[in-house]
């Protein structure tokens, strides 16, 4: 059950919006604020989808960015729960309370549902919620993962949950991993689904729950904002298996020729350049590709295809989300932002625990060894690994978790009929970031973000508005941005970029306006430089409350 705290603050959100839609409708004068919506997967390649290079079929978001605007260097804080807390919030993910994954999104910002409630919004989540710290339960725990187990009482703070913070609607799961085909943490509003059909699948109960809100909030006058956040394709990796033989075979030649392919598209269609975006080799632990044994590349190629399973099908739901705005004329007056939260996850655990079931919700063992035998079922948990996970991310180096393109750089796609003014299908190369998002909607809105919610007073955002850039102009962007992720450090500058690893203490500087893969390490050149950008990044890390030990 909701606090009473939350209980109220949602009944005064409910108020100042009714309030609000009174108001246009006494006026006599149609709301012609845009509708908003906003989605995000979860470790997705930057190449995965086809209009970033990818083999992938993703028609319906290739026709969003043949129509809109794409960017080709927007970042994230290049993890799950900091990156949601910088969107939701407009701040950097240490001024919310989410210095590192799992715990509270703090009330020391308001969220975009809040800000776009008290207007007049209405509001609507579908997900990955992921910004509510889990209670522990030391003896019971791996049986409540394994759904052998229902706690009596919440399952973590309710003033955190996301009805609590501004949005009026939701259907998802309050933590980050799931069982696909089972998953955990399930809510409705603010109360646990217990149970799920035989057919479920998280893609697309999202998908259709995304689509059966626009149609519910389509009834109103009022503008709506609707938040979609997709479990895919984050580890384990399940899929359907009519998607799965969609890409049969597909990667049998291994990760150094899709590599190759992917980055010959990406050059092909003016992303990037071999000038300024040099291709670095395949990155990870192991043997090259052509040196494993048919028997292990063919287990490696069927991890892939899953991989590629989990894209299409997010797809497939993207266009559901697209035809349920088409059917209410919502359309053309809707901005819509896809985008990832971080690059892709070279992760792998290979034992139940935390996050991860031991069987199955009837009691068949969950499988964790390194190879099975049709990856992508229910009684399976893979994963993508690191090699692969450096090929969908085309061109960059590393992967998410790290201070590196490879893990900081997302696709962004921009669509908006009434309102986007550059030409269709067309790239900038504008430098925008995931804390932008709140005051570019804002902006959109044309509202002014608060001095004050809840009686209390708001620090600005730290985000820029990109809307001059959906304009087709130049927008003035940020003098600095700075990252950090339990170790991973960087600050970017103009065209320098200095970052440091998050397993060594090595700071290294890239010029990334003619290296944009960081494959050119420039400190010994630049010293003076460097020395500066990295106490500027110290200077930061004090403003974030970073302790002593962590600024070095």
């Amino acid at each position: 059950m909701l606090s009473s705290r939350a209980f109220i603050s949602g009944i005064l959100l409910g108020s100042l919006a009714a309030t609000a839609v009174s108001r246009a409708a006494e006026s006599g004068v149609a709301d012609q604020r845009p509708h908003v919506v906003v989605i995000m997967t979860d470790d997705m390649g930057f190449s995965d989808l086809g209009c970033y290079g990818g083999e992938i079929r993703t028609p319906h978001l290739d026709q969003l960015a043949e129509q809109g605007l794409r960017f080709t260097e927007f970042y994230t804080a290049g993890r799950c729960c900091p990156t949601r807390a910088s969107l939701l919030t407009g701040q950097y993910q240490h001024l919310v309370g989410m210095h590192r994954n799992g715990l509270d999104l703090s009330r020391d910002g308001i969220t975009l549902a809040e800000v776009l409630g008290q207007a007049g919004y209405q509001t609507a989540m579908v997900g990955k919620w992921h910004l509510t710290g889990l209670r522990t339960l030391p003896e019971r725990h791996q049986a409540w993962i394994d759904h052998q187990f229902q706690p009596e009482r919440e399952w973590g703070d309710p003033r955190t949950y996301p009805t609590a913070r501004g949005f009026d609607r939701f259907y998802g799961t309050l933590f980050g991993v799931i069982h696909f085909f089972d998953p955990w943490t399930l809510m409705e509003g603010d109360q646990a689904v217990p149970e799920v059909s035989e057919d479920y699948y998280a893609t697309d109960a999202t998908s259709a729950r995304a689509a059966a809100f626009i149609h519910e909030l389509a009834e109103c006058e009022a503008p709506f904002f609707l938040y979609v956040a997709y479990h895919a394709p984050h580890w384990p990796l399940h899929a359907r298996p009519e998607d799965i033989a969609r890409y049969r075979g597909v990667y049998d030649r291994g990760w150094d020729a899709i590599r190759a392919a992917r980055y010959a598209r990406q050059r092909e269609m003016g992303l990037f350049d071999a000038d300024s975006t040099p291709l670095p080799p395949i990155q990870g632990p192991g043997e090259p590709w052509d040196a494993l044994p048919p028997d292990q590349q063919q287990h490696l190629a069927r991890l892939m295809e899953v991989h590629a399973a989990m894209v299409d099908r997010i797809d497939q739901g993207v266009g559901q989300i697209v035809a349920a705005l088409r059917a209410t004329q919502r359309l053309e007056n809707t901005l819509l932002l896809f985008l990832n939260d971080n690059g892709a996850s070279p992760e792998r655990y290979l034992q139940p625990g935390y996050d991860r079931p031991s069987q199955t919700r009837d009691g068949r063992p969950i499988v964790y060894q390194p190879y099975y035998d049709q990856p992508g079922s229910e009684t399976t948990w893979p994963y993508l690994g690191p090699r692969w996970a450096s090929a969908v991310n085309t061109p960059f180096r590393y992967w998410k978790a790290e201070s590196y393109q490879g893990g900081l750089l997302s696709p962004l796609i921009v669509h908006w009929p009434a309102g986007l003014q550059t030409p269709p299908g067309s790239f900038t190369r504008q430098r925008g970031h995931v804390i932008d998002l709140l005051p570019t909607v804002l902006d959109a809105a044309r509202l002014a973000y608060p001095d004050r919610f809840a009686d209390r007073p708001l620090r600005r955002p730290d985000g820029i508005s990109l809307l001059p850039v959906f304009r087709g102009q130049q927008r003035a962007g940020h003098a600095s941005l700075f990252f950090e992720h339990e170790g991973h450090k960087s600050v970017l500058r103009g065209p320098w970029k200095a970052n440091q690893l998050r397993r060594g203490n090595v700071w290294r500087l890239y010029d990334l306006e003619h290296d944009r893969t960081e494959t050119r390490d420039l400190a010994a050149q630049h010293p003076d430089l460097l020395d500066e950008l990295k106490q500027q990044w110290r200077e930061w890390a004090v403003q974030m409350g970073l302790p002593p030990d962590a600024r070095d």
